[in-house]
């Protein structure tokens, strides 16, 4: 099984403090609830809270919609919610990739009924190609062809998240 690098590590260093300082300035004097979606956005959601200077509140959410393949299995499972109260709050969702969109379609409905003040995602990585349920990234790391990605963060059957880089997964080499 062959990995291609398809964004390196520094690619991703560099977007994560583009991305930071749009988030800063936009925020600028506010304070956000930043809610990671485990699995795959805990590496890009460390290091882009690192570049934030705005007071942050940490969240999770964990929801899932493919199990052990490489292809959306339709239904969300939610494992992990959120614990506080977001009501007027300003919500900074960070999400690994936006593919299908269904899992972030759920999501952000879920997060509206708590009524928060604003919600915004960022999202390391976008598939336009295999979107189905348009969401608004409001800060976009990289669109991306339709490839099925491994490393920082992203997996395969729980496999190969620790990689530094963002990689191609091809089972066939």
């Amino acid at each position: 099984m062959a990995v291609e690098v398809y964004i390196s590590e520094d690619q991703i260093k560099n977007k994560v403090t583009e991305l930071a300082y749009k988030i800063n300035e936009d925020f600028a004097g506010q304070e956000i609830v930043v809610i990671c979606v485990l699995n795959g956005a805990f590496m890009f959601c460390a290091d882009l809270v690192r570049e934030l200077t705005v007071p942050i509140n940490m969240e999770f959410i964990k929801a899932s919609s493919y199990g052990e393949g490489t292809n959306s299995s339709g239904s969300i499972k939610f494992e992990v919610d959120v614990k506080n109260n977001l009501a007027g709050k300003n919500v900074l969702i960070v999400e690994d990739i936006v593919d299908t969109g269904l899992t972030l379609t759920k999501i952000m409905e879920k997060l509206k009924a708590h009524n928060p003040a604003q919600m915004k995602l960022v999202s390391l990585l976008f598939k336009p190609s295999r979107n189905r349920h348009p969401v608004k990234i409001d800060y976009l790391g990289f669109e991306i062809p339709d490839k099925f990605v491994i490393g920082y963060g992203l997996d395969y059957s729980n496999r190969f998240r620790e990689l530094p880089y963002i990689g191609i997964f091809d089972e066939d080499n």
